[in-house]
């Protein structure tokens, strides 16, 4: 099983907790990059590499986590969350917010109840296969099986993303009931980051609404499809979260509801 290459550049993790530290100050490249004490375009070459994002793309996304637990746990209005994370416009927030999680902030605050019912609704499934991929010529299929480095008792939300970083919807994805085998059929050609979370049978709401805990997995290598050529069958393992990892921005729910949704046009 392929090992994550993230053990080199230690300088990178010191980064990575100062901008966790200070998430709430302006964050510019080259204050980042003198605290690894490297010029900006080598820095980001190898923060990068290390993490699959540019710097100031990483930090964007650990400020919408922040505005995605603001909305869940204070009375703030939308525009002063959007203001607490820097952005001074409120549409440029909802917009960018809506791209990368993939409900609306005011969505994303009201999904309490509705991603309780999908929880209870995943809780009594009893059938979890789906039919709804439409094979074409020149398509692809890439299966293969997730581990996990620790027991859990629960459902894994996986899929295909376009960036090395879970946000917005997958191009492709599915909930799966237990480790094990997952397959992707009808894929197109393109370039594609896989990437797992699990929930656990025992959370409460709030845990998958802020999957911050959540065990998870990404490829930092892309897969590519190219028309009638076999891709590598995928071995990955679940790890508990790790400072060095992106948050997990994709609406877990709103992958939850898209699943059943689906079963319910199966049946």
């Amino acid at each position: 099983m392929a090992k994550e290459g993230t053990d080199h550049y230690s300088e990178i993790d010191e980064v990575i907790a100062y901008i966790h530290k200070h998430i709430d100050e302006p964050l510019e490249l080259s204050r980042l990059a003198n605290i690894a004490l490297y010029s900006p375009f080598h820095f980001t070459r190898i923060f990068k590499e290390k993490i699959g994002l540019p710097p100031l793309y990483y930090v964007s996304a650990l400020r919408l986590q922040k505005a995605k637990d603001l909305l869940l746990q204070t009375n703030l209005t939308i525009r002063d969350i959007g203001l607490e994370i820097g952005q001074q416009s409120l549409g440029t927030f909802t917009t960018r917010f809506t791209e990368r999680v993939g409900v609306t902030p005011s969505e994303f605050r009201r999904s309490a109840q509705e991603a309780d019912e999908h929880f209870k609704s995943l809780r009594n499934l009893s059938d979890w296969e789906t039919t709804y991929t439409v094979l074409l010529p020149g398509n692809s299929t890439i299966e293969g099986k997730i581990y996990s480095a620790v027991p859990f008792d629960g459902f894994i939300l996986i899929g295909l993303f376009a960036k090395p970083i879970p946000e917005g919807l997958p191009l492709y994805g599915t909930l799966l009931p237990s480790l094990g085998y997952f397959r992707f059929m009808g894929v197109r050609p393109g370039t594609y980051y896989l990437m797992a979370t699990s929930v656990s049978w025992g959370m409460q709401t709030k845990d998958f609404l802020l999957p911050y805990t959540t065990l998870r997995t990404r490829s930092h290598a892309p897969i590519i499809v190219q028309p009638h050529t076999p891709v590598h069958y995928q071995e990955v393992m679940l790890h508990p979260a790790r400072q060095v990892d992106p948050p997990i921005l994709v609406s877990l729910p709103l992958l939850m509801q898209n699943f059943l949704n689906l079963k319910n046009q199966s049946w």
